[in-house]
């Protein structure tokens, strides 16, 4: 947690609303996402007992386990639940795109919260290598949710993409309750800080929606309350309607079915509601960027699936291993540089630290040529007035800096000056984004009294090592596989088997 959200936290206690700490909105949402709130049985490891989920807030989808502990109901119910999201990822899978275009959009999973994700990445796991002939089949389609579900909460790890979202995550990033950050895991209760019924302060409207009765938990989990004096009780009318025949077990059933509903129902709204107030943010200029290198990754996984690639493995090897965390790491210095570019408020958090700076230009040589090399260079000068700790050292060697308002140009310190009153005067040193000449263009260099600022933060590709293949993996790290990298486990059944099978 920053300062500059430690002290929005103290102002949302005081004001009784949340503040926002960010200017722009720095994740994608879809015009059509499909939000996916899971429930599972309370003290057994992903064992499903209802979701609801789809694509249209009028018109969701119900799916219920019956009996949870019947691993013959769990897959049924994961067949049903492969119905609607493969119907909904493949509504964006065509019309195929020409070339190395990704396809135009992409499908979009929504959470509650990391268990949601959690989830969605267990079932993944335990249904992509299952059968689907032979002893204890699968219908076609478990196996091909199971490795949607798993690209999906894979996703989810480099936190610049915008394939799956975790709601309490994005909201607890563009706006600071006045509650602690265990507490904004409750989505009800942080939506009731951030949009207050009218009449009632944040603080009120998030006691109301820490009651599980009005407001029941968002899930994976259900509330020990509804489990000790409603679901244990439907469940067991289920089991004993069974032995009976006739309409009892559908009798049980609807009625089991609609405790559940009384569970799912209010997050449903919720995360409808969420994703309106996300709407409502302008989007940074940088989010485009990003969905497009989503797209670009849906479009490598269809293409991969309709080649008939391997599922994914149940864990990395070692030279795949360290290519994702190189490229997790890659991601996420980018991401920090975008966000900073993208938003003024992101940005006044590298000034506190003195990653960066911001000011008014007092004067600049636009034209000012450098003629102490082989060949003359343009290099304007100009001096920035800030109030800001400016903790980068000036000289040659130092790390070149750059504006947002002029990504591509560098600039090097050459003087740091106080002068008093608080006032610190920078001199810099330009170097790129002004053509060949020995002009510089119009608008090219900062004119007096011009807003900028300055940071170390750079939004540049970064190519990465060279890994060894799989087959020369050192011997620091396992040896050589065993089979080729990538292949799958022969026996299914044994691939899909864990600690809860």
């Amino acid at each position: 947690m920053t300062l500059l959200t430690s002290l929005a936290r103290a102002l949302a206690a005081e004001r009784g609303r949340a503040q926002p700490i960010r200017a722009v909105r720095h994740v994608h949402i879809s015009d059509r996402p499909l939000v996916f709130v899971p429930l599972q049985l309370a003290g057994e490891a992903n064992a499903p007992l209802a979701a609801m989920l789809g694509d249209d807030r009028d018109a969701p989808h119900l799916l219920v386990v019956y009996e949870p502990r019947d691993r013959a109901q769990r897959f049924a119910w994961a067949a049903d639940v492969a119905e609607i999201v493969l119907k909904y990822i493949e509504g964006y899978a065509s019309p195929e795109p020409a070339g190395d275009e990704p396809f135009a959009d992409a499908p979009q999973l929504l959470v509650p919260n990391p268990g949601g994700i959690r989830f969605a990445g267990l079932l993944g796991r335990s249904t992509r290598f299952r059968r689907t002939d032979g002893e204890y089949a699968v219908p076609d389609n478990v196996p091909r949710v199971g490795r949607w579900l798993t690209f999906y909460s894979e996703r989810i790890m480099p936190s610049a993409s915008a394939l799956a979202l975790c709601l309490t995550d994005v909201l607890a990033d563009h706006w600071a309750t006045g509650q602690s950050a265990a507490e904004d895991g409750n989505l009800a209760a942080q939506l009731a800080w951030i949009d207050p019924p009218p009449g009632l302060t944040g603080a009120a409207a998030a006691r109301l929606a820490e009651d599980p009765v009005g407001c029941p938990p968002a899930g994976p989990v259900t509330d020990p309350g509804f489990d000790n004096e409603m679901l244990a009780d439907r469940i067991a009318a289920v089991r004993s309607a069974a032995a009976l025949g006739e309409d009892a077990p559908y009798r049980a059933r609807v009625a089991m079915a609609r405790a559940l509903e009384t569970q799912l129902a209010p997050t449903w709204e919720l995360m409808w509601r969420a994703v309106g107030l996300l709407r409502a943010l302008p989007p940074g200029a940088h989010v485009a960027t990003r969905w497009e290198r989503d797209r670009r990754a849906f479009t490598a996984h269809v293409r991969w699936l309709r080649d008939g690639g391997a599922p994914q493995p149940r864990r990395d090897g070692p030279v795949s291993a360290a290519r994702r965390l190189t490229a997790l790491e890659s991601e996420l210095d980018l991401l920090a540089a975008q966000r900073a570019y993208d938003d003024p408020l992101v940005m006044a958090e590298y000034r506190m630290t003195g990653e960066a700076f911001a000011g008014t230009v007092t004067a600049a040589e636009p034209d000012r040529v450098d003629d102490s090399g082989r060949r003359k260079v343009l290099r304007p000068l100009v001096t920035v007035a800030t109030r800001d700790r400016v903790l980068i050292d000036p000289g040659p060697q130092q790390t070149s800096l750059t504006s947002p308002s002029r990504p591509k140009q560098s600039a090097r310190l050459a003087c740091v000056r106080p002068v008093g009153d608080g006032v610190t005067e920078v001199t810099l040193e330009l170097k790129g984004g002004m053509g060949r000449g020995l002009t510089a263009p119009a608008g090219s260099v900062p004119a007096v009294g011009e807003a900028v600022a300055y940071t170390t933060l750079k939004v540049e590709f970064r190519r990465p090592p060279e890994f060894p293949p799989p087959e020369r993996t050192p011997w620091t790290h396992g040896g050589p596989p065993d089979e080729p990298a990538g292949a799958s486990d022969p026996d299914p059944d044994e691939a899909a088997r864990e600690a809860w099978s």
